[in-house]
């Protein structure tokens, strides 16, 4: 299930809840029991291994097109 991240106007808490995402919009209300938050906006890390090197371009694989680069000269 995702977690968002809400903070409170009221406190400035900040707080996370696993919800649906049907229900990410609704309202939520902080751990001390204030109504006046908001979801903030997150960034979603996708793929890779921290620290692990870029492979450079052109280094293996070939190109692209109907037979990998093979037959374009």
């Amino acid at each position: 299930m995702p977690r968002y991240e809400y903070r409170c106007r009221t406190c400035g808490d900040t707080f996370e809840l696993s919800r649906p995402m049907a229900e990410s919009a609704a309202p939520a209300a902080c751990p001390a029991g204030h109504d006046d938050t908001v979801k903030l906006l997150s960034t979603v890390a996708v793929g890779g291994t921290a620290g692990a090197p870029a492979a450079a371009p052109g280094a293996g694989g070939g190109g692209g097109g109907c037979c990998g680069g093979g037959c374009c000269g």
